[in-house]
């Protein structure tokens, strides 16, 4: 059954190029102009992952992904025409799984969406539960939980954790984490890791500030605490 997308922008024209190539590329694609839109259709169609531009009117990007995510934990790629580091910052705080700055080649945003679903897909081989200290993490349901306590994680926070407890111990580079998350990296964008980082461990430490289970090793990257791993 092909995908699901939801492309959001306020762009006619460009609502209906993704539509056309992204159609020919096997995917089911429909289409919103604002953020109200989008949330009526998405409750609706329930997409397999949503294309989100960030300047609309009557409901903008970021009150969209405000909403939505409270809703459904479905991967967003958000596309912004502005080049400010903090406007980037703020779609991934507030839950988008990546970015792409217009003007984009579409060959190129299709790679993002095609790595973004391939993550929500179990991948073969793999366990289905990891444990780690008082983390429990399903991939088959994507639940994690601390204690008894369900945790809610965006697609990329949940896939973050999973490759990290994976391999506790094992020191990853951004790079390294990019290439898990997205299949191919791409460069330039390694800086959005860390945005991912502080909002996992706002999540899932004790005391984000002290971090116990993702820990920072500098002038490299990050580590699942070894010390925290359970067989």
């Amino acid at each position: 059954m092909a995908k699901k997308i939801l492309v959001v922008d306020d762009m006619k024209e460009l609502r209906m190029l993704l539509k056309q190539y992204l159609t020919q590329e096997g995917f089911e694609i429909v289409t919103a102009a604002n953020g109200q839109e989008a949330l009526f259709i998405a409750r609706q169609e329930k997409p397999d992952l949503v294309i989100l531009d960030l300047m609309m009117p009557e409901m903008g990007g970021y009150e969209f992904i405000k909403a939505y995510n409270r809703e459904a934990d479905t991967p967003i790629i958000i596309l912004t025409a502005k080049l400010e580091e903090s406007e980037k910052v703020l779609g991934l705080e507030l839950g988008a799984d990546d970015y792409i700055t217009k003007p984009f080649s579409i060959r190129e945003l299709t790679a993002r969406v095609r790595a973004v679903l391939r993550r929500m897909e179990k991948a073969t081989g793999e366990q289905d539960y990891l444990r780690a200290a008082d983390i429990f993490l399903d991939r088959t349901e994507r639940i994690v939980r601390i204690n008894t306590k369900q945790v809610d994680l965006t697609p990329t926070e949940f896939d973050l954790l999973a490759t990290f407890m994976a391999a506790p111990g094992r020191v990853f580079s951004r790079l390294e984490l990019l290439n898990h998350l997205q299949g191919t990296a791409y460069e330039g964008y390694e800086r959005t890791i860390d945005v991912h980082i502080r909002n996992l461990r706002s999540k899932i430490e004790p005391n984000s500030s002290e971090p116990k289970y993702i820990q920072t090793v500098y002038g490299v990257g990050y580590r699942f605490a070894p010390e925290t791993h359970e067989q």
